[in-house]
């Protein structure tokens, strides 16, 4: 079983910027693809960011394409979230997610991932 550990969540004024990081527990573990997801209070989730792990590859939803950055650091196997210029609506739980196959960057879809973090809380404030 692998387990993803995340962290870096907390409240920022919005302008500001936060990085979130995911680990993942099972160092021998090597996804296809990560992909990070939030989910507001009362919405549905939706994706924000995936990379295909082996290319780097990037994928953002147009929400936050210009402000959010995916990276990776295979050394460490893990996988982060620079998001700058935070707004009000920016506000949710984020989620990290890794898939076994590359099919799910190409998809962005949350039933083709795997492997789920248990979620840190972002909030922006105006």
């Amino acid at each position: 079983q692998v387990q993803l550990v995340e962290s870096g969540g907390g409240s920022v004024q919005a302008g500001g910027s936060l990085r979130l990081s995911c680990a993942a527990s099972r160092y021998t573990y090597r996804s296809a693809c990560m992909g990070w997801f939030r989910q507001a209070p009362a919405k549905a989730r939706e994706g924000v960011a995936r990379i295909y792990t082996g290319g780097g590859s990037t994928y953002y939803a147009a929400s936050v394409k210009g402000r959010f950055t995916i990276s990776q650091d295979n050394a460490k196997n893990t996988v982060y979230l620079q998001m700058n210029s935070l707004k009000p609506e920016d506000t949710a739980v984020y989620y990290c997610a890794a898939a076994s196959t590359g099919g799910a960057c190409y998809t962005g879809e949350a039933a083709d991932f795997d492997y789920w973090g248990q979620g840190t809380q972002v909030s922006v404030s105006s």
